[in-house]
């Protein structure tokens, strides 16, 4: 999320960053959202219930924020229905690694980069896909390569890999704010 705000700040992605929705209260991205003045919810079964009453709430702020777009940077959860229904093709996710490979269930953080290492790829990278139904199915709309290096272990690569990540994620969303990406 720091990247996006930054990207946001320094004019170079003409958007703001309205709201941030966190399911995990000790997550530091509220500290960050605190810290930037940007209004944070959490929200999760604990404190909404059910599933159902999270996306209600979800479309409820999407609606008081007047959000055109959803980033999922970090959100570590399936959208449900409803808000991929209201918000089809206009929201995003990042994966560290290059779709289709390395993606779906369980293959997030840490997990990923022991997969691309143990299958002995020569590369790895990051994806920037639409959000669908199913993990990491979505449109992918576009990918960049980070090597991997004779003798690199998870975190070598992992920690390369999301310092691109960081740069890719502003020109991306640079082009979505500009519209050389279309919303859905």
């Amino acid at each position: 999320m720091q990247a996006i705000v930054d990207g946001c700040k320094s004019g170079k992605i003409n958007a703001t960053v309205e709201v941030l929705i966190c399911n995990n209260e000790d997550a530091f991205v509220l500290k960050r959202a605190e810290n930037e003045g940007i209004p944070s919810y959490i929200l999760n079964k604990a404190k909404c219930g059910s599933e159902d009453a999270i996306a209600n709430k979800i479309l409820e702020l999407m609606e008081q924020y007047s959000i055109d777009m959803i980033f999922l940077a970090g959100y570590m959860r399936k959208m449900h229905p409803a808000v991929l229904e209201k918000f089809d093709n206009r929201i995003f996710n990042i994966h560290p690694a290059l779709l289709p490979k390395y993606g779906g269930k369980g293959m997030y953080g840490i997990h990923v980069h022991e997969a691309v290492i143990a299958a002995g790829e020569k590369e790895s990278g990051v994806t920037i896909h639409r959000v669908n139904s199913q993990y990491d199915s979505g449109q992918i709309i576009r990918q960049t390569t980070v090597p991997v290096m004779e003798g690199d272990t998870p975190d070598t690569l992992a920690a390369r890999v999301l310092e691109r990540e960081h740069e890719f994620l502003v020109e991306v969303i640079s082009d979505i704010a500009d519209g050389k990406i279309p919303l859905g």
